[in-house]
């Protein structure tokens, strides 16, 4: 469980760091909080940009076609998925 909360700190951070949102800090998303609409408010920009940051923050591979909005819903919903490649990664040559 520790490990997933590291992803959801770390992915915290880079959604404030990448994406320039002012007057937001790391501490003040919550992990269920909806990432576009209602809940921060991000673009498909944004995603793309989020994209960029997480594949260089943790050394994997995001395909377009397994971005989608379940995958962004939320930190929570993407730590998992991070997680996840991250853990194939290591296993296999699924992600380079």
């Amino acid at each position: 469980m520790s490990e997933q909360n590291g992803t959801r700190s770390t992915i915290k951070r880079l959604i404030v760091k990448s994406l320039n949102l002012d007057g937001m800090t790391p501490e003040s998303i919550q992990d269920d909080q909806p990432l576009f609409g209602q809940g921060l408010g991000l673009d498909s920009v944004d995603a793309l940009e989020l994209v960029v940051a997480l594949e260089k923050e943790f050394c994997v591979r995001i395909e377009s076609e397994e971005i989608d909005r379940k995958v962004f819903a939320s930190v929570a919903h993407l730590a998992a998925f991070v997680d996840t490649l991250r853990t194939s990664t290591a296993s296999g040559p699924h992600h380079a």
